[in-house]
């Protein structure tokens, strides 16, 4: 692009004034909103949880910005929608962000070095280093010494859910489902995957509701499902070490209708409800129905449904027969057979309950999956190895968790209590203020034509009468 250096732009005239722009109104933010997501980590201490998941190697004496800085800076950003670590190059002077880091010199006035005077975050090329630290970083490395630890983080989504709830629910249901993250580049772990049509990376996730418990980097060239028991025994465990009594229900599409899965769940007292991949067996069980529901579609134009319910085992991949629902469909389109297995009681959910009510509430959580990918850049992973892009994929994780909780705990009841990451962002978040920092203030006034004055101040009464966590 050419570079600009005209001091004021002439617009088209409103009748007999002139109209001219200058970028000389002081220091103003985009983000003043931004205040309400500092309040939510200072009630739920997401952030702070999540900085302890790192091992700071570098020298004390040394450190202008702290690894507790470096985290909310970055997930600040991709909570407020700057995606880049480029972008940090320029939102490092937003004396906002310096005081969502919790930065004490917002003005960045008191940096050591006179180029860094007036910027009082960190650079891109910081936040580049915490996010290539090798595994094996250490005091004697040169310039990446902050190391993630993997197991931490992943446990802190469950800690984090689990701080959420005041009492135990009575059940819980966790969602499991894989999806692709494409590449662009040469990549550790680029394999091209035959039903996306892409190189890419195979993320698992798993949620309960809203609520994210596991975002796992994988590569390409594995079965779906490979990994998600052994998260699961890990969220399982840490959940039944809290609530013991809770009931847990597992649900996913066939792409986890694995034996090793349904018996540890059998073995352990989970229930499960899976999607079940067809075969010749499975719609010569179901062909009565399906004719059944031929007919009646014939006689009444509408889509029609007959359910059936039948006991089955595969012959030679299942360990034991297990309760089957088929669902016999016939559309405008033509016949669209569906099954399903599970080990929740007949008597408890009958088939059609269990299909409609049960199995297919499942397709919420792609919702979720599509909020953090679109809106949260999750599939921002270019960088050369995948520990890094791990770290990505959790930053990502972590600033949809914040926005998760803005929206519990302070949106509920409002017109936004169902709203997306980048709604909450767009009507709450982005508001023009101008910023003044004095000896005992920060003071942001906020642009006088915000439209949702109402809204911001009902959040904020709402999260003032929380209880801040202590962590």
């Amino acid at each position: 692009m050419t570079e600009c250096n005209q001091l004021s732009f002439d617009f088209h005239p409103l009748q007999m004034r002139g109209v001219v722009a200058r970028f000389d109104g002081g220091t103003i933010t985009s983000d003043g909103g931004a205040l309400l997501l500092r309040e939510v980590e200072r009630r739920t201490g997401i952030l702070r949880q999540f900085a302890a998941c790192f091992s700071d190697y570098r020298d004390p004496d040394l450190i202008e910005h702290t690894l507790a800085e470096l985290a909310a800076q970055r997930v600040y950003g991709l909570a407020l929608g700057y995606e880049d670590l480029n972008d940090h190059d320029q939102l490092r002077a937003d004396p906002l962000f310096a005081v969502l880091a919790d930065d004490a010199d917002p003005t960045g006035q008191e940096r050591r070095r006179p180029r860094d005077r007036g910027k009082a975050l960190a650079g891109k090329s910081t936040l580049n280093r915490l996010e290539l630290t090798p595994a094996d970083a250490g005091g004697a490395s040169r310039y990446k010494k902050i190391v993630y630890d993997g197991a931490a983080v992943a446990n802190l989504f469950v800690d984090v859910f689990l701080q959420a709830h005041a009492q135990p629910p009575a059940e819980i249901v966790l969602d499991l489902d894989a999806t692709d993250d494409p590449l662009y580049g040469n990549q550790e772990g680029r394999f091209y995957h035959g039903y996306y049509r892409e190189y890419c990376y195979l993320p698992l996730y798993i949620f309960c509701g809203e609520h994210l418990l596991c975002a796992k980097l994988r590569p390409a060239d594995i079965d779906a499902a490979a990994g998600a028991l052994e998260e699961v025994q890990r969220i399982v465990a840490r959940v039944r070490a809290q609530w013991p009594t809770v009931r847990i229900v597992l649900r996913g599409d066939s792409g986890f209708c694995r034996d090793e899965i349904l018996t540890w769940c059998e073995a352990h007292g989970v229930f499960y409800v899976f999607g079940l991949a067809q075969n010749s067996r499975l719609r010569e069980a179901l062909a009565p129905e399906m004719a059944q529901a031929k007919a009646l579609f014939e006689q009444t134009k509408t889509a029609t449904r007959v359910f059936k319910e039948f006991i089955y085992r595969t012959l030679d991949s299942w360990s034991c027969p297990r309760r089957t629902v088929g669902k016999a469909e016939h559309l405008a389109k033509g016949a669209n057979p569906r099954f399903i297995v599970t080990n929740i009681p007949a008597e408890e959910l009958p088939a059609r309950q269990l299909y409609e009510d049960t199995y297919c509430a499942r397709g919420e959580m792609e919702n979720r999956i599509k909020e953090q990918q679109l809106y949260l850049f999750a599939d921002r992973t270019s960088t050369a190895t995948l520990r890094a892009n791990q770290l990505r994929l959790w930053f990502s994780s972590v600033a949809y968790m914040l926005l998760h909780a803005l929206r519990r705990l302070g949106l509920s009841g409002t017109a936004l209590d169902k709203a997306q990451c980048h709604t909450i962002r767009l009507k709450l978040l982005k508001i023009g203020a101008q910023v003044k920092v004095t000896v005992r203030k920060v003071w942001l006034s906020l642009a006088e034509g915000y439209p949702y004055k109402e809204l911001f101040a009902h959040v904020y009464w709402k999260l003032q009468a929380l209880t801040p966590l202590r962590c």
